[in-house]
């Protein structure tokens, strides 16, 4: 049962993990190149801070996934840990960083509330579904990683090129 055995999923697993930390590596040039702009913001700290954990969540799970001869239980546990945990950080960040007079009201939504929500809920649904053995297990893994890298892609450009414009 692949969808229920995280030693299948150790390709996908480090595959993640790998795009995470390259990715968190960007983010970080983006901040440091833009260091400055991002200061005067209000918004932008709290946007780098929010595609610090899109990058972190992938990276999280993957390590969580490669854990040896883990029980199906324990890494459900985990997974829902780590998503209820990760959504609760961004959604904090997101309210203190609030959004600039600038800012369109739907583009916080669809570049940061939208994504962090689909996201953690694939994780936690992931966790569920692994720990009863029913409804697609680690399979919700993908778009919880898709959700997530993507998200924080648009605002690693934002923060990178957008910033400047």
């Amino acid at each position: 049962m692949t969808a229920y055995s995280a030693a299948d999923w150790g390709g996908f697993g480090t595959t993640a993990a790998t795009a995470a930390a390259t990715l968190t590596g960007l983010l970080f040039i983006a901040v440091s190149i833009n260091l400055k702009q991002i200061l005067t913001e209000r918004n932008l700290p709290g946007r780098a801070a929010q595609t610090l954990v899109f990058f972190a969540v992938p990276l999280i799970f993957a390590l969580l996934l490669v854990v040896p001869d883990q029980a199906r239980a324990a890494l459900g546990g985990e997974l829902i840990a780590t998503g209820v945990v990760a959504w609760a950080t961004g959604l904090v960040i997101d309210h203190r960083a609030g959004r600039s007079a600038e800012e369109p009201r739907w583009s916080r939504s669809l570049t940061r509330l939208v994504p962090m929500a689909v996201g953690n809920i694939c994780l936690i649904v992931a966790g569920v579904s692994l720990a009863a053995q029913a409804g697609g297990g680690l399979y919700w893994l993908v778009p919880a990683t898709v959700a997530m890298i993507f998200a924080g892609l648009v605002n690693t450009w934002v923060l990178l090129v957008e910033i400047l414009r």
